[in-house]
């Protein structure tokens, strides 16, 4: 394919990225005592390397060290790879919240690059998917930042989890992460955290970074509560909540009467091509629950039917006053929200990236800063995927990221190369004639 005609924005290409993120990782405090054999930088960028090139695991990755290549230096600069073990140490007491500005440092270049210009939705704001996942389980081990869950008959599961946050768009496969928020046992506190909690903190360190990015935040129905709803005013961010008629019986009742009274409105629409029906209820300002009667919101009913008589049916609070021309925008900004499960967690669980893998827990901060090394390593692939017509080519000429993920893998061993850019031009147009690398005969 033509890439000349289709160049990539170099401050957005995966060397480019790669550097930034070099830089800021040797601005990471080191808190280790004593003379260290590795650096912390170096520590950190094989640790974002490991996810990168989506090994197994750290033994898969620290086999890479007797490869006699010096793409680890040249693609990632690192001068010195960690083993296995020394990376867990190195890693162990970093403070998860030192790895947090390196998404912000990505996120400038996108809006420099205007990369995030397509992402605009509803009223010049973008989207931004929250939800939370588990990423770790264990009956037996554990550290001191584990969230645990006694049972009734003996034993403790323990596990982490983490607040996501996902810039996402109704027409565009990609999504762009933002810095998640650790759900972790809080120092000085004997009750789990929550994600309620880590919410409250991601939305007061989101406007300190971004205090004047319009966003529309969307979250499913456990976040559709008063105190909630006042953390999202008082950032100053506009809201789609998924409600359901079972869960919020006093709106849903106060919706009804307001239907029977002849107050709501609704809307009808039929695409041609497909016949699908589109039809929306909607009423402004009800109040949520019975507990806060003076926390009014409005509420957006949906029906999609099909031809073949399928019917879905959705519902959402939100503070957007409902009108006939929006209503059909806010349904499908509100259904985005699926996107943080589908190309966000899922991917991270399912594609390579291996989230729900036990990449080592540590005693102190090693699983979470693993973790957000991981969706670092995701962020950037997410970047090359919108902007780098050369990541596109590899991947289309893959078929899959699976296999794209294991091509790179398998060219990273084989050859020398001074680049990502051009690892990925050799995987699309082929190797240019030149001697393999070997390992030593002696």
């Amino acid at each position: 394919m033509g890439l000349s005609a289709r160049k990539a924005r170099k401050e957005l290409s995966a060397d480019s990225l790669f550097r930034l993120i070099r830089s800021g990782f040797d601005a990471v405090p080191d808190t280790r005592t004593g003379a260290s054999a590795i650096a912390l930088g170096d520590a950190l960028m094989s640790a974002f390397a490991l996810f990168s090139l989506k090994d197994p695991s750290l033994l898969a990755f620290d086999q890479r060290r007797q490869d006699p290549s010096d793409n680890f230096r040249t693609l990632y600069g690192i001068d010195r790879v960690p083993c296995d073990t020394q990376m867990r140490a190195c890693l162990d007491p970093v403070a998860p919240a030192a790895v947090r500005p390196l998404f912000r440092a990505v996120w400038r270049r996108l809006q420099r690059g205007k990369a995030l210009e397509r992402f605009v939705y509803l009223d010049g704001s973008y989207l931004v998917s929250l939800d939370g996942t588990t990423y770790f389980s264990s009956t037996l081990v554990h550290c001191a930042a584990c969230l645990e869950k006694h049972h009734r008959g003996g034993g403790v599961t323990y596990s982490h989890q983490l607040l996501g946050a996902t810039l996402v768009h109704p027409d565009h496969q990609e999504v762009i992460p933002l810095a998640p928020e650790p759900i972790i046992n809080q120092d000085g506190h004997t009750k789990n955290d929550c994600e309620r909690n880590a919410t409250r903190r991601w939305l007061k360190q989101f406007r300190q970074e971004h205090p004047h990015l319009p966003v529309i935040i969307v979250e499913d129905g456990l976040s559709a509560n008063a105190p909630h709803l006042r953390d999202l005013r008082d950032t100053g961010v506009h809201y789609i909540i998924g409600v359901k008629p079972g869960d919020h019986a006093y709106l849903f009742q106060h919706l009804r009467a307001a239907d029977e009274a002849g107050r709501t409105l609704t809307l009808t629409l039929v695409e041609p091509a497909t016949g699908v029906l589109h039809h929306f209820r909607f009423h402004n300002s009800l109040p949520l629950n019975e507990a806060n009667p003076d926390e009014f919101v409005n509420v957006l009913e949906y029906w999609e039917i099909h031809p073949d008589g399928t019917v879905q049916y959705f519902s959402w609070i939100t503070d957007f006053v409902l009108t006939p021309d929006n209503v059909y925008a806010i349904m499908r900004g509100g259904r985005a929200r699926w996107k943080i499960e589908n190309e966000t967690f899922n991917t991270l669980k399912n594609q390579g990236y291996h989230l729900e893998h036990n990449y080592g827990h540590g005693e102190q901060n090693l699983s979470v800063v693993l973790a957000l090394l991981m969706m670092l390593a995701f962020l950037v692939d997410q970047t090359q995927q919108l902007c780098c017509p050369l990541f596109q080519a590899a991947w289309h000429k893959s078929g899959t990221k699976r296999h794209l993920w294991e091509e790179i893998r398998t060219f990273f061993r084989a050859f020398v190369f001074r680049s990502m850019a051009e690892l990925l031009t050799a995987l699309v147009c082929g190797i240019v004639p030149q001697q393999p690398v070997l390992q030593n005969s002696s």
